[in-house]
């Protein structure tokens, strides 16, 4: 199943479940954990169903009998083994009259609803995996039946069957995605944008060692790391050990079932203990490999003397006001994102732009940083990356194993014109401009075999004509098929219009999706040719010391970079005004024809 595809998956099963929320008159605060918990034990059984094959292709056999799959097989496998009454299908196909059909829990008492059954489900996989003792949903009695099990039926789409384990994780991701943008409130704020975490992940690398998130959320720094190692060949449950922090319960349980839905292993603390600014949870200062985190922003009246007594302040406190309190804490977790790192450890957090450059007792705290040369990246981000703010961000790096010729030197990448429209409220990196922007750390650190290595990827899709002319070739066809499309919609009869557009809609989309790859390999390569940096103005600038110190100690990017030269927005406007004249004719024709059949219906009407 192609990315189109799943796609399409992802958006039809939302707007089903969704449906269904809005007709049972519950929150989104209510529905999202039922539901993802759904999700979670499809995805579950899935994987249970892969190992299991897996498992029993060398089983040995006793009297002609195979032997039967047992939890210690899964556990060797880092699955979960579900007992029958936890697996999906099991609770797809129960009878519609659960009272009648005699069920009992795994406590002995009968079970006379859906609801109840679902809720077994969830204690018999809690107790296969110490991780999720007491974090899965019980509260499924908040659903009928009937509207139970019209969801569990949405999400055993037959597709899900054919789109293979991981796609199923990416669903999840998807709904955790809405429900975050859905939630729209101070504690619902929990999903940091995938494209802000691939960013962090991608340019600390990691590799083996121990990561910290102590803001975790959900969990998507370590989802993303999982894959990042696991696609570099390693297990990431052998070679990374998962630590997190996170105050609010209620997204830490998140975070552990997102984890478990992405075969990760990892120790998550919650409630007061969790409270950043007071505790270390995990004794982790200066022994982190890897620190991540997306911190909530400009937190105020957070209590000095407390948060003096934790410790991990090698810079000292940010400014104090006469009640004692530390009036904005964003200084605080920059302070901790560098001291939890250990000699050659790494860093990379989201903060709000305002950090890069505020004064006080902040200014000191950043110079101090600059002067310990471990300052090495900074990254500008526009307006609408978050699902539920649409305040701009910046993106820092620190590494404490910096080589000593980078020492003075930091790379200051502004971005913030560089981005994909979602939608009227969203902004995103794709891949290709997350692996462009990558590629320019990649230069400034002499990495350029990774460079060379981008490049044949992009020859890999594009073949081996030289980018911009291929940009050029793939622009021709595009136009040349709407062409085609506008004679083919306008012969055809009236009955088929619609179809027929749809067909060469889909056609022109993997073309335009061609053409957007074509595109990003001509705006690297116009900048830095087959892999040597250069500071181009408006992106990229490499600042020695000596200049952040004259700029009063400013990290922020738009102030070394400059302004880029004034280019054209990217938009064929002769080409542009073609395709909203035809989209205007099809509406028109569209509009006729509904017009038609009202008249027609009147008359048949007698009116």
């Amino acid at each position: 199943m192609d990315n189109r595809s799943i796609r399409k998956l992802e958006a039809e099963l939302w707007e089903s479940a969704d449906l269904l929320r809005a007709g049972s008159k519950l929150t989104s605060n209510q529905y999202c954990m039922p539901v993802l918990g759904l999700i979670f034990l499809r995805y579950a059984y899935s994987r249970f169903k892969l190992v299991e094959a897996e498992i029993l292709k060398n089983r040995p056999s006793r009297g002609g009998r195979v032997l039967p799959v047992e939890a210690g097989d899964f556990a060797a496998k880092s699955a979960l083994f579900l007992p029958k009454e936890a697996q999906y299908d099991y609770l797809v196909n129960l009878p519609a009259n659960i009272a009648a059909a005699g069920l009992v829990s795994r406590d002995g008492h009968p079970m006379n609803s859906l609801s109840e059954v679902v809720n077994n489900a969830m204690a018999l996989v809690e107790k296969q995996s110490e991780q999720l003792a007491g974090v899965l949903p019980r509260d499924y009695t908040i659903f009928s039946d009937e509207l139970l099990s019209e969801l569990l039926r949405i999400f055993n789409n037959s597709a899900m069957d054919d789109v293979g384990g991981d796609v199923i994780g990416r669903i999840y991701e998807y709904f955790l995605n809405k429900f975050a943008k859905n939630i729209a409130q101070d504690d619902g704020v929990f999903f940091t944008p995938k494209s802000l975490v691939k960013m962090i992940v991608n340019v600390l690398e990691p590799k083996t060692g121990v990561l910290l998130d102590p803001a975790c959320g959900s969990g998507g720094m370590f989802v993303q790391t999982g894959d990042f190692v696991n696609n570099a060949g390693l297990s990431a449950n052998t070679a990374m050990t998962f630590y997190g922090q996170e105050k609010v319960e209620y997204n830490a349980k998140l975070c552990l079932m997102n984890m478990a839905v992405h075969g990760l292993t990892g120790v998550i603390k919650s409630g007061d203990e969790a409270n950043t600014f007071y505790h270390d949870a995990h004794n982790l200062a200066g022994c982190c490999d890897y620190v991540m985190a997306n911190p909530p922003f400009n937190v105020d009246k957070v209590k000095a003397e407390s948060c003096e007594s934790a410790g991990r302040l090698p810079f000292g406190l940010p400014g104090v006001n006469k009640s004692k309190e530390v009036g904005n804490a964003n200084y605080l977790w920059i302070s901790y994102f560098y001291a939890y790192l250990n000699e050659r450890g790494r860093s990379g957090f989201v903060m709000v732009s305002s950090a890069t450059d505020s004064q006080g007792k902040d200014k000191d705290i950043r110079k101090a940083l600059v002067e310990t040369g471990h300052v090495d990246v900074m990254v500008s981000v526009g307006n609408n990356f978050f699902y539920t703010k649409s305040l701009p961000c910046s993106l820092w790096f620190f590494d404490r194993g910096k080589p000593a010729e980078r020492l003075d030197k930091v790379l200051f990448i502004d971005a913030r014109n560089y981005y994909t429209v979602v939608d009227r409220t969203l902004n995103e990196w794709t891949d290709w401009q997350l692996k462009n922007l990558n590629a320019i750390v990649w230069l400034y650190r002499g990495e350029t075999e990774k460079y060379a290595a981008l490049l044949d990827e992009y020859r890999a899709v594009l073949g081996d004509a030289p980018f911009s002319e291929r940009a050029e070739q793939i622009t021709k066809e595009l136009a040349a098929l709407r062409d085609e499309a506008k004679a083919a919609v306008e012969s055809a009869e009236r009955k088929e219009k619609k179809r027929v557009q749809a067909q060469y809609d889909e056609r022109a989309a993997e073309i335009e999706e061609l053409l957007t790859v074509a595109k990003e390999a001509v705006w690297l390569t116009d900048k830095f040719g087959e892999g040597k940096y250069r500071d181009i103005s408006g992106l990229c600038k490499v600042a020695q010391r000596s200049e952040i110190e004259a700029k009063g100690w400013s990290l922020t990017p738009g102030a070394y970079v400059g302004v880029a030269p004034q280019e054209g927005d990217g938009v064929d406007f002769k080409q542009r005004m073609a395709e909203i004249h035809a989209e205007l004719l099809r509406l028109q024709a569209e509009s006729n024809e509904l017009m038609e059949t009202i008249s027609r219906n009147m008359k048949e009407l007698g009116l």
